[in-house]
């Protein structure tokens, strides 16, 4: 006797499941809970504990949630630069910062891990449907990617012309890009993927404020280094303009389950990340954009409100695990 075919995973089944789910789901502090009961005898939760484990993550993982996000779209921009023949001391930048921060973001692992084999198990198995996994092969992947990149542009800038010298930068080019869209963007896949309600139930738009952030931070760090072309200045009053909306929408979205990102330390913290992203950067490239000292300005500021936005959504993952109305709350939502 054949056996049914089990249906595949995907983000639209998911979204079935939670629906089916929340549409089924007996509300909390109904008559149909039986006497006795943790849920009867305390209806916001269970016995006032926490329902979920919140993250053990260190300071090292936002960080290099950071890190990852400032070496992926480096590459891009590499790739972009590359292409259009621009720069090449731009180019050179950009490769090395990407080349920088992968080797800093397996340090940064390692160190949240605690041994280095714990880091290497995780490259045992490849597990195309865990986030962390993925997360584990795309960084080893683009370290690699980034280091052939590196090592070709060199030499070709060197005087070391030789066809298969060129194809394998454009190799290592196109595939840093890839996969540093892959490192740039997982890790908001990863904590979206969690049970914890403030990042499951913003799981759609961390990831286009995590690329959003890290193509910020890529021509922030471009402008420091004294690279300022019209180029970097308009992925700049980008990605602050796209921060400036979600600034705003999270503002003006206040739902219960989102009360970390309102309240306490990474509330504060996170309110203080997206004005120096969103309008304090934007308004300093409006008005002071002409000069220097205007776009050095607002790339530090857009990098310093990135850092402490990634800390922030950490805070309030903590937090909104530790709160078990948020996880009840989502319950009663149908």
């Amino acid at each position: 006797m054949k056996t049914a075919a089990k249906p595949e995973m995907t983000e639209e089944r998911l979204e079935e499941i939670r629906k089916a789910a929340s549409e089924n789901a007996t509300p909390i502090g109904s008559n149909q809970l039986a006497a006795g009961t943790p849920s009867a005898q305390n209806e916001e939760s269970y016995y006032g504990l926490p329902a979920l484990k919140a993250p053990v993550w260190t300071w090292e993982v936002p960080l290099y949630f950071f890190l990852g996000g400032i070496a992926g779209l480096s590459a891009c921009v590499a790739f972009v630069a590359q292409s259009f023949r621009s720069d090449p001391a731009l180019i050179r930048t950009a490769l090395w910062t990407a080349l920088l921060g992968a080797a800093i973001c397996p340090v940064l692992l390692i160190a949240d891990l605690g041994r280095p084999t714990r880091f290497l198990n995780m490259l045992r198995v490849f597990k195309l449907r865990s986030a962390m996994s993925l997360g584990a092969w795309i960084l080893a992947a683009f370290s690699g990617c980034a280091v052939l990149g590196v090592l070709c542009f060199e030499l070709l800038s060197r005087g070391f012309t030789n066809p298969l010298l060129t194809s394998l930068l454009w190799l290592g080019l196109t595939s840093a890009a890839a996969t540093g869209l892959l490192l740039a963007s997982y890790t908001a896949v990863l904590i979206g993927a969690t049970a914890i309600p403030v990042w499951s139930e913003n799981r759609k738009l961390l990831p286009v404020h995590f690329l959003t952030s890290g193509l910020g931070c890529s021509a922030a760090i471009l402008e420091l280094a004294g690279f300022l072309i019209p180029a970097t200045q308009i992925l700049g009053f980008a990605a602050s303009g796209i921060e400036t909306v979600i600034e705003i929408f999270l503002e003006v979205r206040k739902r219960p389950v989102d009360a970390p990102l309102h309240h306490g330390r990474s509330g504060t913290t996170l309110r203080i990340a997206g004005l120096l992203e969103g309008p304090a950067a934007l308004l300093l490239r409006v008005f002071w954009g002409s000069v220097p000292a205007g776009r050095y300005a607002a790339a530090s500021c857009f990098l310093i409100g990135a850092l402490l936005s990634r800390y922030a959504w950490i805070w309030a993952g903590r937090a909104s695990a530790r709160d078990p109305n948020a996880l009840f709350h989502l319950q009663r939502k149908a």
